[in-house]
């Protein structure tokens, strides 16, 4: 892709994101679940919006598994086993400017899954 068309397409992601972020926000009982893929691996974060703080976080590197679906639907009910344990069953799902398609969808499902509410 050209250096124009790449810009344009960031500037589009930045539009969505700032859109879908002013409608979501999170707090210590329902956090944000906000997550980023790259090219290699995929990161998921629990933010609590109020303080400001990383409640909890999981990424695809430590783990050592890809970007495919299968193994990020695998992170999700690992990152579902991290909030039950901080006692949150329940969270406000910001996917970032991202479709919510393939990689982005698996996740969700594997927090659906494993008993998280979004």
């Amino acid at each position: 892709m050209t250096t124009k068309v790449l810009e344009k397409k960031k500037i589009l992601r930045e539009k969505c994101k700032k859109r879908i972020r002013s409608q979501c926000s999170g707090n210590a009982i329902k956090p944000r679940v906000s997550v980023f893929r790259s090219n290699k691996y995929f990161y998921a974060q629990a933010i609590d919006d109020s303080k400001g703080h990383t409640i909890v976080a999981i990424d695809s590197r430590a783990l050592k598994v890809g970007n495919t679906k299968e193994d990020v639907s695998k992170m999700g009910a690992e990152f579902a086993k991290l909030l039950s344990e901080k006692g949150i069953n329940t969270v406000v799902f910001d996917r970032n400017g991202y479709l919510y398609h393939g990689v982005v969808a698996a996740f969700a499902d594997g927090l659906r899954n494993n008993g998280i509410a979004l």
